[in-house]
């Protein structure tokens, strides 16, 4: 696929290959990875307004950043236009310069909420929401699903509204609410949306190799694609999207990542990060289901280390 910078008012994303927010995942320490690695933006866990309303330190604890960290991009959850614009324009986010509303989440506890891809189903709402959270000033992007139902997709009509409402960029997130993460994506859905917009637009959904993702520009003539999921399972998806030379092994950078971690959060979260971040690092690696679950009753990060070396003790004799 064509990498090429994306222009979002004063900010310039240095490539059209994203991060998506992914919820227990995209922490800190992962989404530096994958900046590392070649990703041009990252975004943070989805950020429950109505939590920060009321000073959640867990859900703050998810907006954690540094300067190393060069362009800050949040994702919102939310479905009052009221509390959303609020928290936008708050604090929290003094250091963000992009906010994501979550516009896509498809689980039933968010959808019973009326958040997430529930706004499909209200226009009118999702633009307010949009135009409240604009008023913080920040660049503002949306990610949503093609619609709720497979026989009622609505990604042009919802696309020409989020850039109405004062979006700058949007992300296509090619399935239906109902069809959750499985099945092919609508790339038509993806192509219509383009086709009636002026703003830049993201393709995201069965991204899970390089093929895949020239795919999904070809279909599409979307303008970058984001990657969830496959990103756990082969963080170096972004150095082969992008053509950046990386000499760095999944042991090597699980070891970078557990004294990232650590470095910034106390051990019952860095251990908890790290056994999942592992675990998905192993996902088709022959044999180690007996490490998995070493893995999962080790508790301290020296034993997580010995563990892991274990684990991936080819990947380090490589290294060495």
């Amino acid at each position: 696929m064509e990498i090429k910078e994306i222009r979002l008012g004063n900010i310039i994303i240095p490539c059209n290959v994203l991060m998506a927010p992914l919820a227990g995942y995209t922490c800190y320490p992962f989404r530096m990875l994958c900046s590392e690695l070649g990703a041009g933006l990252c975004y943070t866990e989805m950020v429950s307004c109505n939590a920060l309303k009321y000073k959640d330190k867990a859900t703050q604890k998810l907006l954690f950043t540094t300067p190393d960290e060069k362009i800050k991009a949040a994702q919102l959850l939310g479905s009052d236009p009221r509390i959303m614009e609020k928290v936008a324009k708050s604090d929290y986010f003094a250091e963000f310069d992009i906010l994501d509303i979550n516009m896509g989440c498809p689980v039933p506890n968010v959808f019973k909420n009326g958040e997430g891809s529930a706004l499909l189903g209200d226009l009118k709402k999702a633009s307010a929401i949009i135009k409240g959270c604009k008023k913080s000033g920040k660049v503002l992007t949306v990610k949503f699903r093609a619609g709720i139902k497979e026989d009622a997709m609505i990604a042009a009509e919802f696309a020409k509204m989020c850039e109405d409402s004062g979006a700058d960029m949007i992300t296509v997130h090619g399935r239906s609410r109902n069809m959750m993460y499985d099945g092919t994506p609508y790339f038509d859905q993806i192509e219509q949306a383009k086709s009636v917009v002026r703003i830049p637009v993201i393709a995201n959904g069965g991204i899970f190799s390089a093929a895949d993702a020239e795919k999904m520009m070809n279909l599409t003539g979307a303008d970058g694609v984001m990657i969830a999921r496959y990103a756990l399972e082969n963080p170096f998806i972004f150095s082969e999207l992008t053509n950046k030379e990386i000499k760095k092994s999944k042991y090597a950078i699980l070891s970078e990542q557990i004294e990232l971690t650590s470095r910034y959060f106390d051990e019952t979260f860095t251990i908890s990060y790290i056994k999942k971040l592992a675990s998905y690092c192993m996902k088709k690696q022959k044999g180690t289901k007996q490490y998995k679950m070493d893995l999962y009753k080790c508790g301290s990060i020296e034993e997580m280390k010995h563990i892991i070396k274990k684990i991936f003790y080819k990947e380090r004799e490589t290294d060495s």
